[in-house]
């Protein structure tokens, strides 16, 4: 099996993540896929992500920066053209669960080979003396896996904390006083400068030395798929916002193996009549399987259990466990 390459020419983020559901979904299954990207001004939110709490909405409207919902779980980052991202789209097995290590690896290698001594942390993230220098995520379906990630080559770490809103439990959690004390711009670890067209060579070449690499050029009809996607999805505000119902119980907490995880909820006479759950958590399946079958059930912990009993929590979120959820229901 050999690897395509692929390097999309547009900045818009809309676009790219267009792009990348159709490599996804729709290209040859034979190959694996390689692909680097960047995208103007953006904010990207993850797929269970409550928008508008991540967001700083009047600084964006005023910058005009891009606010885009991505397939995969995790949390939400700053993109501008300093940074460069990365996917990775591979055949899986039907068993095969989130595993970030694989993929990671390969990149933090490839970055101590420049002499950056970068390495892999937390559930995650990429890291450099202590700081992030890469966030990733990953979207599972059909044996099939996305792995992306970003990479702040030379990202003006000034805007980031401007267009998010980070919690306070995430925060504490970390131990920092702000987003931009615990991130960190590759370049500034280089031993010898780079452009970023020279840094997304290096990155190809070292990846021809893995493996058999094909470049990939997008064809009239990909292009005008992708066009059609991004117009039915990523251009829409129901996609990137979404309407939500208004809720009368709210649970939320950070688990340090999972992430956070906010429980929105109409509960009459003791049933769940409306949920929603947000957070920067992962998961292999969409969480909405989990809070359709949640609907109609009493908020008692036998109830929630029989419930629990139909799926596998750690499905809709990566590690972690029945105990936890129902702890978190009934606090």
């Amino acid at each position: 099996m050999s690897l395509a390459y692929i390097e999309s020419a547009s900045t818009l983020p809309e676009f790219n993540l267009a792009m990348e559901q159709y490599v996804f979904d729709c290209m040859d299954r034979k190959n694996d896929y390689f692909i680097l990207w960047q995208n103007e001004n953006t904010v990207v939110v993850g797929k269970n992500q409550n928008t508008y709490e991540e967001i700083n909405l009047p600084y964006i409207k005023n910058h005009h920066t891009h606010v885009v919902r991505r397939l995969s779980g995790g949390g939400a980052v700053y993109h501008d053209l300093g940074n460069l991202n990365f996917t990775f789209i591979i055949n899986s097995k039907k068993s095969e669960k989130i595993n970030f290590n694989e993929f990671t690896t390969i990149i933090a290698n490839a970055l101590n080979e420049l002499g950056v001594s970068a390495y892999v942390n937390g559930r995650n993230d990429i890291l450099v003396d202590g700081k992030k220098i890469s966030g990733n995520s990953q979207y599972i379906k059909n044996d099939r896996t996305m792995h992306h990630g970003c990479l702040l080559y030379s990202t003006n770490l000034q805007v980031m904390p401007k267009v998010l809103n980070v919690s306070d439990t995430k925060i504490v959690s970390k131990g920092i006083k702000s987003v931009q004390s615990r991130v960190a711009n590759i370049s500034d670890y280089m031993k010898k400068p780079m452009t970023m067209d020279e840094f997304k060579s290096y990155l190809v070449s070292y990846m021809s030395k893995r493996t058999k690499i094909e470049k990939y050029i997008f064809s009239e009809e990909d292009i005008k798929q992708i066009e059609q996607l991004k117009s039915d999805v990523y251009d829409t505000w129901d996609w990137n916002y979404g309407v939500s119902p208004e809720y009368n119980t709210v649970k939320s907490k950070r688990f340090d193996e999972c992430g956070e995880i906010k429980v929105f909820m109409v509960v009459k006479n003791g049933i769940i009549q409306n949920i929603r759950i947000y957070g920067d958590f992962f998961g292999c399946k969409d969480v909405s399987q989990l809070t359709s079958l949640l609907e109609g059930c009493k908020l008692r912990v036998e109830d929630l259990r029989n419930v629990l009993g139909q799926c596998d929590i750690d499905q809709f979120f990566h590690n972690f466990s029945e105990e936890q959820f129902l702890e978190l229901m009934m606090e």
